[in-house]
């Protein structure tokens, strides 16, 4: 159908055509991954733009906001080691040092001495940050909100749950692959 429905009333989205498509050329392999996996990937670049103009309407790109959210989440005094942001972030120590320096000249952040290891470093949310923080993250709920209804509350719920219980068990199958290896 060209309206988006399929014949029994239920949607038609990108992936069902490609996994069409994919039954058509290759019949004996089963696409089911693809109607899961390739929605989550399809969601997450449908919806990408939008959150990323909302940071940009801050002055901040996704990655500067990762970084202040999470200061800002940590809780009072909102203060991290480099250790601790980069494993958070899931990013190298070079890239949160770029970030660092460009959040800092913003007055965003500050870098202080840890007054338990005057060798170490402590990255510390300024008021300013800890305001943007907090002002960009509501604005960003409030739009990824909007993306949502198209589901009631019990869809919603019932999904989280579904995608919780896949992540979970990824996280956990990795998580044991780099105990087997060493990592």
């Amino acid at each position: 159908m060209t309206n988006g429905t399929k014949g029994d009333g239920s949607y038609e989205d990108h992936v069902d055509r490609l996994r069409r498509q994919w039954a058509l050329e290759l019949p004996d392999l089963d696409t089911e991954p693809m109607a899961i996996l390739g929605r989550a990937f399809r969601l997450s670049n449908l919806v990408r733009p939008s959150i990323e103009a909302t940071f940009a309407g801050f002055g901040l790109d996704r990655g500067e906001f990762d970084v202040i959210a999470t200061l800002r989440r940590s809780g009072p005094p909102y203060r991290l080691t480099p250790t601790e942001m980069y494993s958070a972030l899931m990013i190298s120590s070079g890239g949160l040092t770029h970030r660092l320096d460009r959040l800092e000249k913003a007055g965003l952040i500050r870098r202080e001495k840890s007054p338990r290891d005057g060798r170490s470093v402590l990255v510390a949310l300024s008021e300013a940050g800890a305001a943007l923080a907090e002002k960009a993250f509501r604005t960003d709920m409030a739009s990824e909100s909007s993306f949502l209804q198209a589901l009631d509350g019990k869809e919603r719920e019932a999904l989280a749950v579904l995608l919780r219980k896949l992540i979970a068990g990824i996280e956990n199958e990795q998580a044991q692959g780099e105990d087997e290896n060493g990592g």
